[in-house]
């Protein structure tokens, strides 16, 4: 790959980003394809990661408001982070010109809100330990723990804020492990959409694929420019010349 390619691809990406692909200085060929790579496994996991997040916040939505109401995070006592992202989620609304209804307040909440529903401070909120049956309905008893729920949803928080920020993962040696405990997950929610999440998922292909793959994509697409060749002019011997 020419040099200045790689340097205007650099400039617009940021070298502290590409920096973390090339700590062993590979050379730039190798650091684009790492960040490439990255860049889809990053988004092999998107479509899993939104509906596990999505799946989760609608399941304890439906179980707490058939235990309270649909404001039922108005009824219950929340911590001081959870009560004040409701705080904020209903000022966004209004702010926005939009009616501060349950479904809006619940899907303007953030992942980290819905997984603090397993900290232990809930265990004072007898409604909602009654209701985890129906939040993971098909969670074995032998896991229906939320020290261990919390676990698996915070490793889940953690590298859904990498992926939705563009961090790097490639590194994990754990990657596989994740993609398959999220797709797990979703399982616990709904049995249908883990087989939706199943049919349309990549990530073991790109995974699979490794670094080589964007290499050998690079090369096709930007190969290096071959080194100017010097073309030496010799001047006539003038005494060669015919006499005209």
């Amino acid at each position: 790959m020419d040099q200045c390619f790689f340097d205007n691809i650099q400039r617009a990406l940021s070298p502290e980003r590409l920096s973390v692909y090339g700590h062993d200085r590979p050379g730039t060929c190798i650091v684009l394809a790492r960040y490439l790579w990255n860049a889809a496994l990053c988004e092999s996991l998107y479509s899993p990661l939104q509906m596990c997040e999505v799946a989760l916040r609608n399941s304890i939505h439906n179980t707490m408001r058939a235990l309270h109401s649909d404001a039922w995070y108005d009824q219950i006592t929340l911590k001081n982070m959870g009560h004040t992202q409701i705080i904020d989620a209903k000022k966004k609304l209004t702010r926005t010109g939009k009616p501060a209804i349950p479904g809006r307040i619940i899907a303007e909440l953030p992942f980290g809100f819905w997984t603090s529903m397993f900290e232990g401070h809930f265990e004072n909120v007898p409604s909602f330990h009654k209701g985890m049956r129906d939040v993971l309905p098909q969670l074995s008893n032998r896991f229906r723990n939320p020290k261990f729920v919390k676990n698996r949803l915070d490793k889940i928080r953690f590298l859904r804020n990498r992926v939705f920020h563009h961090e790097r993962i490639i590194h994990w040696k754990d990657l596989q492990e994740q993609h398959s405990q999220l797709i797990e997950t979703i399982g616990w929610i709904s049995p249908e959409l883990c087989e939706m999440a199943m049919k349309l998922d990549r990530f073991s292909e790109v995974y699979s694929q490794g670094v080589d793959a964007w290499v050998a994509k690079i090369r096709d697409y930007w190969p290096a420019k071959p080194p100017t060749q010097s073309i030496t002019i010799v001047a006539a011997d003038p005494t060669s010349a015919k006499n005209t």
